[in-house]
């Protein structure tokens, strides 16, 4: 996967390459099945190559991560009470565990916020519950920023100044992505079982 974003940044001129990076980890913050870190990799792998400037690879990438994360919590501000009553949102946030979100939102909000930028599977999850549950939008985007600040320029810098260890770093990534695959299809595959075990015992009685 990382190989043929790569590729594909590598083709485009400049502009069209900020323009799909942005694109796509836009499309990352509200649900694309695709890793964002992934997507950052590409970017420095990019600037490495010559074909885009490390500078403008972080701005886009920066501002890119912030819409997509700014869009999932939105997405839970306004639709999210009617989302989680709903599958799948039901499987995936289940209002026990919304409720368990709330007491930790308001003991350690900021922290959880700051926190789950490094967490590449919960992030969307907390994030939208962030915003189901009224989180102050200025606190969600400070400590998402913050954190963002760490994180976008720490992947992109190291790939484009150590781009002579390109093949080893492809190599990890390529067994980490077959790791996600399977525990992505395993996870779908369990709600799927649940979903049709309690919908089974419902039409019983």
């Amino acid at each position: 996967m990382v190989e043929k974003i790569i590729s594909i940044l590598s083709q485009l001129s400049e502009p069209s390459a900020y323009l799909l990076l942005l694109a796509l980890l836009l499309l990352c913050g509200v649900g694309l099945p695709l890793p964002e870190d992934i997507l950052l990799f590409a970017g420095g792998v990019s600037s490495y190559l010559g074909m885009t400037k490390i500078w403008l690879v972080i701005l886009i990438s920066y501002l890119g991560v912030i819409a997509g994360d700014s869009l999932m919590f939105f997405l839970g501000a306004f639709y999210g009470r009617k989302l989680t009553q709903h599958w799948p949102f039901s499987k995936l946030i289940p209002q026990e565990r919304l409720i368990a979100m709330s007491g930790k939102l308001n003991k350690q909000g900021n922290r959880l916020i700051f926190i789950a930028r490094f967490m590449p599977g919960l992030r969307a999850p907390i994030f939208f519950s962030a915003g189901t549950l009224h989180l102050p939008y200025r606190i969600f985007l400070l400590y998402d920023g913050l954190a963002a600040l760490i994180s976008i320029p720490a992947i992109v810098c190291t790939v484009h100044y150590f781009g002579d260890e390109l093949e080893k770093v492809l190599h990890t990534i390529r067994k980490v992505e077959h790791r996600l695959f399977f525990i992505i299809i395993g996870m779908f595959v369990a709600i799927a079982l649940k979903w049709y075990v309690t919908h089974r015992r419902i039409q019983k009685n």
